[in-house]
């Protein structure tokens, strides 16, 4: 029966790695394909993905502890890497509000959102793999912090979802404005997921928390 346990904080740290990696390469990606296509929303998201790189971390840290020691408290390093990830959050908010703001006021308008619409479907489509993989390895560990961290990752499904939304319905439509409403989308999640972890830092049950399928 350890093994078996052992087997699964293993497939848990993978999960956490493979997170981390993926999110610094949507990263990149996202933020490379904002800046040359002027895509506010698409721009927004890769910061997201590094932000979430750091909670990433976190997680690998706490599976790692939970692993070899079930009873301890969270570490200085999970706390901390939660509230950078949370003041992080509130700055992407603050930078994505002002931006829409000058956008609107100037007519900014995308180049074009086709890469938008592609990284968000490759998104959602690995996201939901990922809580999945959580969700199941959560429930047969017993583990309310594996399965918060998968309900969690719903999350960016969200947020992929509203870049899917606002680059598919440029594309079609051209109207200028719709770019500016995805970053709102992102803005009103970003300020959720920076509430969310000052609440964990604080030992504070994430509002996340639920198993709901």
């Amino acid at each position: 029966m350890e093994k078996q346990v052992q087997r699964l904080f293993l497939y848990a740290l993978y999960l956490g790695i493979f997170t981390v990696v993926y999110n610094l390469l949507e990263g990149l990606v996202s933020i490379y394909f904002g800046i040359t296509d002027e895509t506010l929303t698409l721009f927004g998201f890769g910061v997201d993905s590094f932000i979430e790189v750091l909670s990433g971390m976190g997680i690998v840290a706490m599976v790692l502890r939970i692993r070899n020691n079930p009873d301890t408290h969270r570490s200085r390093f999970e706390t901390s890497a939660l509230r950078v990830t949370g003041v992080s959050f509130y700055i992407l908010a603050l930078g994505l509000a002002t931006t829409a703001v000058y956008n609107l006021v100037v007519g900014q308008e995308p180049e074009t959102t086709l890469a938008g619409v592609i990284i968000s479907l490759i998104s959602i489509a690995i996201m939901w793999l990922l809580v999945l993989g959580k969700r199941k390895v959560g429930r047969q560990l017993i583990s309310a912090p594996i399965l918060a961290d998968a309900n969690c990752t719903m999350t960016c499904i969200y947020m992929s979802t509203v870049l899917l939304a606002a680059s598919l319905f440029y594309e079609i439509t051209g109207i200028a404005f719709i770019d500016t409403i995805g970053a709102v989308g992102l803005i009103y999640f970003s300020v959720k997921e920076g509430r969310e972890a000052f609440e964990k830092a604080k030992g504070m049950q994430c509002a996340c928390n639920g198993d709901d399928d």
